[in-house]
């Protein structure tokens, strides 16, 4: 089973990231689990045909317990199951908590022995990495880390941020950075940019998205753009990214696309 926690800024596209990265896990032929970690809750919505998905957090304050796997996640394009951690209610509490409370449930509902997956994608928010932001990170659920990022400075701000709450725990064998995903804004210099806050972390560049209408057009269809043409250059990249990851886990061949 491989975890992957993709952190980035809010707004820098993570949650697209992650779900077309999730698309194309499944059209490969694997059985993905997302966990969206972010307050807002719209991790997995692109895969969920637009529908939105209870948060667990929001289903214990409505029910005043906790849901079971039935309730705690739907089934998504290509058998990708979803689930959504929340946050609290607005103006009260830490939103980290949520993640905590929400990886403890799912422990206790034994989610990844009863289902069994190939990959495992948390999709955090990457701004302020502490408390329950940084436990994919330091308790050990992921055992890789892609930082998105775009070349604008309060994306790569953030990104320094998550590279260094890896290093601080780098010394208790917890997560490690497998790569930064360009995804790109074109702001001027942008791909020198990232390049060159890559290479003084010593990070590989493992993804180069462009900027691209039909993202945005698929996602207003409720759709990943993998989804609604995986015969694009845009999804073609998520595939890239996708078979990349896979290879060490596949013996360096990783599968070719079923679409």
């Amino acid at each position: 089973m491989k975890k992957i926690a993709i952190y980035g800024k809010g707004g820098i596209g993570k949650s697209t990231v992650t779900s077309n990265l999730a698309a194309a896990f499944a059209m490969l032929g694997k059985k993905v689990i997302q966990i969206g970690c972010d307050p807002k809750a719209d991790s997995t919505i692109s895969l969920l045909g637009g529908e939105p998905l209870q948060p667990v957090m929001d289903y214990m304050r409505a029910y005043d317990k906790e849901p079971g796997l039935e309730e705690a996640m739907k089934v998504g394009f290509g058998g990708v199951l979803c689930i959504e951690t929340g946050g609290p209610t607005p103006g009260l509490g830490c939103a980290g908590r949520g993640i905590i409370a929400t990886f403890s449930l799912l422990e206790d509902l034994e989610l990844f022995e009863k289902e069994d997956p190939d990959i495992v994608l948390y999709d955090v928010l990457g701004d302020v990495v502490c408390g329950g932001f940084a436990a994919p990170i330091r308790e050990g659920y992921a055992s890789e880390i892609l930082i998105v990022t775009s070349g604008e400075k309060m994306a790569l701000y953030a990104a320094g941020n998550i590279s260094d709450a890896v290093m601080n725990f780098e010394d208790r064998s917890y997560a490690r950075v497998r790569g930064v995903v360009l995804n790109r804004r074109n702001v001027p210099d942008e791909e020198e940019k990232v390049k060159a806050f890559a290479a003084s972390r010593g990070f590989p560049v493992i993804a180069d998205i462009p900027r691209s209408d039909a993202i945005n057009e698929y996602e207003d269809q409720g759709m990943t753009v993998i989804q609604g043409n995986p015969d694009l250059p845009v999804s073609q990249c998520f595939f890239r990214l996708a078979r990349t990851l896979l290879e060490d886990e596949d013996g360096g061949k990783a599968p070719a696309a079923e679409a």
